[in-house]
Formats: C-alpha cells, structure tokens, sequence
C-alpha cells in the first residue's frame, strides 16, 4: 500500500459535472491540489448521455470540451484523477486536522500508449451491454466508453472479457496499450476537505409495476429517450420504438414516475418536467408530423425557464393534458399502449392509445447507496437529509457537496453549485488558518 501527502488537498468523490468544475474552480483560485476519484473509466458524468440540455439546447461534449481544456493548462496540473476507482474507508487524522482515505482502484488494462486506433476492438470476440446507452445496444469487451471519453483511452469490460483464455485485443495491439494482467491498486491520500459530488442515477421506475416498465418494449425513460436521439445514440439519432424499430409520431410523456410519491420518491426532481418539454421538442424536430403528449399533475418551470415552456405551449402539435395515469396495457398485435388516466380537469376517466411511452423518472441520490460502501470511522461525521443528500450539516468538519449530492439540479444549478463547493473549501481553509 502507498501513500501520498500533499499540503491541504482536496478530494472530491465523483468527476462528473459538478465534481470536474468543483475542482477547476478551487485550483484555479488557489491552486491547490485536487483529487478525483470516480467509479467509471471516464469523468464527465451522466450530462455526458445526454442529447441536449436546457435551455439552450446545447449538446454536452461542448461544455465539457472546454473543461477538458482546462484541465490540461498549466494552472490544473494539480487535478489528479483516479478512475475506476471507489473510496473504501474515511477516517480521520490524529491531529483532529484532515482525513485519511482509503482508495481501491480497479485493474488498469489500458494505459496511455493507447491511440483509440480501433485495432483492439476489431479483434475482440466478446460482447457486452452498452451501459452508456442503457444497454439499448452493444459494444465490444473492450470498447471506447463514450465520443468524448477522458482519459481518451479503451475500456476492458473485466465481466465480460475472457482475458487469458483470449488476449486477442492483446496480440492486436501495436503500441503495448494492453495489459490484461494488470492488478487491482489500494492506497492512501491525507486531504483537509472531502466535497461529494456523487451524482444521480434514474429512480428504478419497474418498482412502478402499473405503468410496464420491464414489461412493454414501447416503455421507455427520460434517460433513454436521451440516447434514442443522440446521434452517438443506438439508433444514430433517430427516434425509433425498440419493439419494431419504427418512426414514431404519437408519443407520451408521464410526468412526476416515482417523484412526489411518498412510497418512492417523496420529492420533487426539479429537472423532469423540462425534460420532458425538451423531449417533445426533440421529437417535434427529427419527425416534422409528430404529436407528443405530455400527462402532468403540475408543470414546474421556474424562472427563465418559463420561455421554454411557453416555446413547447406554442407548438399546436404538442398536447398537453393534466391528468394522472393508473395503468398501462399492451395491444399485443400492434405494440401500441393504451393508458387509462384520470383526467383532472374533467373529472374523468378515459383512456389513450399511443406508440411509446416515456416515463419521467425522478432523480436519486447516489451518495445514498455510496456511502453504505465506506466504512466511516467513528468520529468521522457524515448526514444526510430525510431524502438522503447531504446538504449543510457537515460544514464544521470541512465535508462538503456539490451536484445533486446536495439536492436535485439541473446542469446549470450543478454549475454553480460547484462554484459554491469550492468557496466553502477556501473558506473552511481560512478559518482554520485563522
């Protein structure tokens, strides 16, 4: 085991959005050293699997192209990242000032000799689910995890991947990238501050058993239907049902799926009814004769938001109804759904034909199941909220948040939450100076 020091570093659990500005904001101001430590082989973070983001419909690797610049000028060479990596113990140091982190990282098969020339995988047997595109298609065991991968270098899938038994990625190799007996790496940091910037996954909306998650092909999620039309996407952009693989016209968007329900998600996710506005747009856009739907109990666009909502509102081809849907059933002979929903207006129940669904799964902390997996010491103080962020409570021990480790956010709140993460180091460190 090995061990490093630095003076009043940093580390930042997760090296998406909101973790990759944290640390750009807090070198940049003080130059300080910065850790990274991130689950996947690559940092960015789910904004990467996005089409576009609100409200200017930006597609992400431009924003994140321009914090990969950053990140390679002289100022952030204090930014080290260890990917495929997961923090397994915090303790903190005798003098009562910092923490010790225990980190395990992953074997790393590839190194940066590799120059995504594509040999590898052209050679390689085995396939894997796609989780970039929630396993809507497939790559190779080894593969480039996204277009905009950083650090810009192949992925070995060790679930997969057959290592010694085929090791053709191996022998294809001309630049000694590969090494498929690489081992597993443990060691220890000592950093003054700890900022979660752990992220989100999508609310597990099959637990929703009545709207046929798992259950109908032509259901899908907001996060999907993000890949769906990506160009990098399965389907190269095009907004196709994955029963039969046809253009879609009529499509529904069921807000609120698990969100502001006490038996799942007792919150509101903030981010779902403009996604779900710029998702009718998306289909508005690539299929001129679509006509979206959108099921509400409410719509929340706050602010400047409001223009994009009224943008959407303008379009006479995208319905919206406030009603709640109870149930969701197949027509087994076409694949379309038919939902029954109580519309609220009316007082009435109806039902409603349709060619997809997507459900507007709510946002779920990480930094819930995360922290399950590190061992905490005892006189080290982490809370979490009722709904499991962690908000304010731990700034007396220099334990921060950023992203939606904090609250849910969209992009440009995550933004200036990481803005907010960093002064509170700098801040926290003035303090203790004093």
């Amino acid at each position: 085991m090995s061990k490093s020091n630095n003076e009043n570093p940093v580390l930042i659990i997760g090296g998406g959005h909101s973790g990759v500005s944290t640390a750009l904001e807090i070198t940049e101001a003080a130059n300080k050293k910065v850790y990274i430590v991130e689950k996947k082989h690559y940092i960015g973070g789910r904004v990467l699997q996005m089409y576009k983001y609100f409200p200017k419909l930006c597609p992400p690797f431009c924003g994140f192209e321009i914090n990969v610049k950053r990140i390679k000028s002289s100022i952030s060479d204090n930014i080290e990242f260890f990917v495929s990596s997961v923090v397994e113990e915090i303790n903190k140091e005798k003098n009562g000032n910092g923490y010790t982190v225990k980190i395990r990282q992953k074997p790393q098969y590839i190194n940066d000799n590799c120059t995504i020339c594509g040999e590898c995988v052209a050679a390689c047997p085995e396939s894997r689910p796609n989780d970039f595109n929630y396993d809507m298609d497939m790559t190779k065991a080894i593969y480039l995890p996204n277009i905009s991968a950083f650090p810009s270098k192949y992925a070995v899938d060790d679930e997969y991947c057959k290592f010694s038994s085929c090791k053709k990625c191996e022998e294809a190799c001309k630049y000694s990238a590969i090494d498929l007996n690489a081992k597993e790496n443990t060691f220890e940091i000592n950093v003054s501050n700890i900022i979660f910037a752990t992220g989100w996954k999508p609310y597990s909306v099959e637990k929703l058993k009545n709207l046929g998650f798992g259950k109908f092909k032509n259901v899908i999620t907001n996060v999907m239907m993000e890949r769906l039309a990506a160009d990098s996407g399965p389907t190269k952009g095009k907004i196709l049902r994955p029963s039969d693989n046809k253009n879609v016209n009529n499509v529904v968007f069921i807000q609120c799926a698990g969100s502001r329900n006490e038996k799942h998600l007792p919150y509101c996710s903030a981010v779902c009814c403009m996604a779900s506005l710029k998702q009718a747009l998306y289909l508005r856009d690539k299929n001129p004769s679509s006509s979206p739907t959108i099921f509400y109990i409410d719509l929340r666009t706050p602010g400047r938001y409001e223009k994009f909502l009224n943008k959407a509102v303008c379009d006479e081809n995208i319905k919206f109804n406030k009603g709640v849907v109870g149930k969701i059933s197949e027509d087994h002979a076409s694949g379309d759904l038919i939902l029954d929903v109580e519309d609220i207006l009316s007082g009435k129940k109806i039902k409603f034909k349709t060619e997809m669904v997507v459900l507007a799964a709510g946002m779920y902390p990480n930094i819930k199941d995360d922290l399950s997996e590190i061992k905490i010491g005892d006189d080290v103080k982490i809370d979490l909220d009722e709904n499991g962020f962690i908000f304010n409570e731990n700034f007396a021990g220099g334990i921060f948040s950023a992203g939606v480790a904090k609250f849910p956010l969209d992009v440009y709140m995550s933004g200036q939450s990481a803005t907010s993460a960093a002064l509170s180091v700098l801040q926290y460190d003035h303090n203790i100076d004093k």
